[in-house]
């Protein structure tokens, strides 16, 4: 069975040659180190939000602005990482050559764009003392600094984007990554549901990442504490494995390959959901004590938040994936 699904012959990049199959793959870690990189910078966003949030209950008005001035290039750094992860996504998808080259150096300019608003506002709060000196050490130990070398690098790839991509697309075709049908039907709830579940995805990667030297595996808490990691890196395997595998498939394989695996998905998340309120209940404390690091906002008071909406998109996930499979099977 397991040879049947790992099948060379089933997929698409079988089908390639020489460059376009490592063209294919190159595109394929090229998204997974943009996905990292917006996963660690959505984590740093979310930490300043919380901060801000912080100063909201605490009435501190003054300290919510200067906060909110003060974290804009943090903010700025994960949307054009993200838009550049998607931007990625989108271009190599996209089989027409016109519309491909026209995309993305509509990209570039938004992703340049970006890159150099983040540079300039960090000058100039360095010159109106926004920011006491380049290297301020909060949240990061070399922060301003690095969130404009970040852009930096992010301004080449956006100027890249705008003055050699048509050149090279000249030179050899590109071929797409992710062979997907677009989706015609509901397209806005499904992108809506995507972009919900890629964002919950990255967190989990980065709080399961984070979390291994956060969470607190002693003191009675180790049963909670595994189902607390296992149960952010699902979202991220779970994408992983549409994003890579199932969408890497040739199309009568898809359809053959849904249901088995919607089925594979329902029962492993159905058993971490279960595993996870079992360790839930055994320690009700648990999570403000052992899980605050990780996100506070979400932890404080026993909250929660984060880590239920985790838990519940593989769920979710999966059952949308059964329905779909059982509709088409009927077809």
């Amino acid at each position: 069975m397991l040879k049947k699904f790992f099948d060379k012959a089933n997929f698409i990049p079988s089908g390639l040659e020489g460059k376009a199959k490592k063209q294919s793959f190159f595109v394929s870690g090229l998204l997974i180190l943009l996905f990292i990189l917006s996963a660690f910078t959505f984590f740093n966003a979310l930490y300043c939000f919380a901060d801000i949030v912080g100063s909201i209950v605490c009435g501190s008005m003054d300290v919510v602005v200067k906060d909110l001035l003060r974290s804009i290039p943090i903010f700025l750094v994960f949307t054009m990482t993200l838009w550049t992860m998607l931007s990625v996504h989108a271009s190599f998808r996209c089989f027409d050559e016109e519309k491909r080259i026209k995309v993305t150096f509509r990209n570039g300019v938004v992703i340049a764009a970006m890159a150099v608003i983040t540079i300039i506002y960090i000058i100039v709060g360095l010159i109106t003392k926004k920011y006491a000196s380049l290297v301020e050490g909060a949240p990061s130990a070399i922060y301003p600094l690095d969130a404009f070398l970040y852009s930096l690098v992010f301004l080449c790839v956006g100027l890249f984007k705008i003055f050699y991509v048509k050149k090279l697309q000249s030179k050899f075709v590109f071929e797409g990554v992710n062979r997907g049908p677009v989706v015609k039907k509901l397209r806005g709830l499904y992108c809506t549901f995507l972009t919900f579940w890629m964002l919950i995805a990255i967190y989990g990667f980065a709080a399961f990442f984070i979390g291994l030297f956060i969470v607190d595996f002693l003191h009675g808490y180790q049963f909670y504490s595994v189902m607390l990691l296992i149960a952010f890196f699902l979202s991220p395997l779970f994408l992983g494995v549409w994003e890579f595998y199932y969408n890497e498939l040739k199309e009568e394989k898809r359809k053959e390959f849904l249901l088995p695996l919607s089925v594979a998905g329902l029962a492993v998340s159905g058993l971490v959901t279960i595993l996870y309120f079992v360790s839930l209940g055994l320690n009700l404390d648990a999570p403000s004590n052992i899980g605050f690091g990780i996100l506070p906002v979400a932890f404080a008071a026993s909250v929660n938040m984060a880590t239920m909406i985790c838990v519940i998109t593989p769920l979710i996930v999966s059952v949308v994936a059964l329905i779909k499979a059982l509709i088409a099977r009927k077809k």
